[in-house]
């Protein structure tokens, strides 16, 4: 554990929460080092109870720490910035924005002096400590990135990625949840359909998800690699999946994804302008 290193968690809603139980369960940064901020404090009473720190003021969590992560929605996070820039400091302060659609330059432009920044996309599974965090960093050197490796390798997998693959990443790594979530769903209520009781059908689904990308994690092997393994001619698995083709799912998955990603590359500014 690293008692030197202090986080302020500056919008602390479902994503920002997430990774402050998903850090808390690591172990390497207690709750009384990672401050909680929001307008309405009165929602975190848990964390508070928890032995996280909970404040309404956004310039004195900067103030008392090093990691500075920035999780306000779009439509609030320019004025948020104006707020906390005069107690910003380059040579303590690294800055992680987890912002959808935030460019770095966007952040340099309104805090209006020089700062070590990174971004980061985890996803909700950072509180279980399985998310995939992309990242992407502003330089000159790499401390906002190596640190941004550090907190995010603690709750999940990380990735470097170029800044303008954020969006992307947005889609497929944090709206992707989401998606594989209503997969899982889906297949729970077939399974309901054709006799299982609803408890059990949800608990074979949530498992066999998860054995199904155990197997890609730890064989690095390609998903047609493993279907290969377990289609047979004129068997059931095949029938199953040529009618899930037939009925569009592949092609409604991806354009879910496209559609994510359409969304997400105007959020910012459709908040900002809104």
């Amino acid at each position: 554990m690293d008692n030197a290193v202090r986080i302020a968690i500056l919008g602390a809603g479902n994503i920002g929460t997430s990774i402050a139980r998903g850090l808390a369960q690591a172990g390497n940064f207690t709750p009384g080092m990672i401050t909680l901020t929001r307008r309405r404090t009165h929602l975190l009473e848990e964390y508070k109870t928890m032995g996280f720190e909970v404040t309404s003021d956004n310039p004195a969590a900067v103030k008392g720490a090093d990691v500075v992560i920035v999780a306000v929605e779009p439509q609030r996070v320019d004025t948020l910035l104006q707020e906390i820039a005069p107690a910003l400091d380059f040579d303590r302060h690294i800055l992680i924005s987890v912002v959808t659609g935030l460019a770095i330059k966007r952040i340099e432009e309104v805090i209006g002096k020089p700062l070590r920044i990174a971004r980061a996309m985890p996803n909700t599974a950072i509180a279980v400590r399985e998310s995939m965090t992309c990242l992407a960093s502003n330089g000159p050197d790499d401390r906002a990135l190596e640190m941004a490796k550090r907190i995010f390798n603690d709750v999940g997998k990380t990735l470097r990625i170029r800044e303008e693959d954020m969006i992307a990443a947005t889609a497929l790594g944090a709206c992707g949840i989401a998606f594989f979530l209503r997969a899982i769903r889906a297949a729970s209520q077939g399974g309901i359909e054709i006799g299982l009781s609803a408890k059990n059908s949800l608990a074979m689904a949530v498992q066999t998800a998860k054995g199904a990308a155990c197997l890609l994690s730890v064989s690095g092997s390609h998903p047609e690699n493993e279907i290969d393994k377990v289609t047979t001619p004129k068997g059931c698995t095949i029938s199953g999946l040529n009618r899930m083709e037939h009925e569009g799912f592949s092609s409604a998955l991806i354009r879910g994804i496209t559609v994510s990603a359409e969304k997400a590359a105007g959020l910012y500014c459709d908040k900002k302008n809104g």
